[in-house]
């Protein structure tokens, strides 16, 4: 999705980018750790259930704050990872052992005036490299966020205080609502108008979960082409079928 465009207020579009209550909130994060006294330390972490939008979340600060971004693979080792960190800051062809290329990792993000963005972090504390991450912010002292799953700051505690205690602020994902939802109706179904009280509706059953919502957007805007509906409320939903995540019944 394009991210070449600016939002300035919740509910307002531009082009096609919506201002999510998790944009803001990650945007918010940024801005923070970015902006930071230089005696603080200077990692966020921003970490909820899956579906929350987190990683549209951190496309959109990426792009904003022309960060450096890496998704972490869930195979990923230790050397994988810096290889990958280092194409990202500009390297083509990394080479060298481990600690070489964490040098260099720390020589640039130390030169360079933008943060760096880690999303799906819980792959690198599954796979042990936590610590590798703090040596990079020790030492270069880089504006980093973290991306994780709700539990992330629980296994980060549990596994390495040292690292813990670098952090800046945590930032716990929110669940969509009615608000968000219509931002999404406009963006993916601009023919119709989801009118606020099935808009909640949609959260509701759609649990908060932006992918959810979409798919019950787009179930809303099969059925109002198919029966010609302008405007959907609650009432002329009625007891449609909506998608909750929830597996069918088994038959019997």
């Amino acid at each position: 999705m394009p991210l070449d465009q600016t939002v300035n207020t919740r509910g307002a579009t531009h082009g096609t980018t919506a201002p999510l209550r998790n944009v803001m909130l990650f945007t918010e994060a940024m801005h923070k750790v970015i902006n930071r006294p230089k005696h603080l330390p200077g990692m966020v972490t921003f970490h909820g259930p899956s579906g929350y939008g987190k990683t549209f979340s951190a496309a959109f600060a990426a792009n904003k704050f022309k960060a450096y971004y890496l998704e972490v693979g869930e195979s990923w080792t230790k050397a994988k990872f810096c290889k990958a960190l280092l194409i990202e800051l500009g390297i083509n062809k990394p080479k060298g052992t481990v600690a070489d290329m964490i040098e260099r990792i720390i020589d640039l993000l130390s030169t360079s005036t933008k943060p760096l963005i880690i999303d799906e972090f819980d792959h690198v504390v599954k796979r042990g490299y936590v610590e590798t991450i703090r040596e990079i912010h020790d030492k270069s002292r880089a504006p980093i966020a973290l991306i994780g799953e709700e539990n992330l700051p629980q296994m980060l505690m549990a596994i390495s205080e040292r690292f813990h205690n670098r952090m800046l602020d945590w930032f716990a994902a929110q669940p969509a609502d009615a608000e968000d939802t219509v931002v999404l109706a406009e963006l993916h179904a601009p023919e119709i108008t989801i009118a606020p009280d099935l808009a909640a509706h949609l959260a509701e059953v759609s649990h908060g979960r932006v992918r959810r919502i979409c798919v019950n957007i787009e179930k809303v805007r099969d059925e109002a082409v198919t029966n010609g509906w302008v405007t959907v409320d609650r009432a002329t939903w009625g007891e449609r079928p909506l998608f909750t995540g929830a597996p069918p019944s088994r038959r019997i």
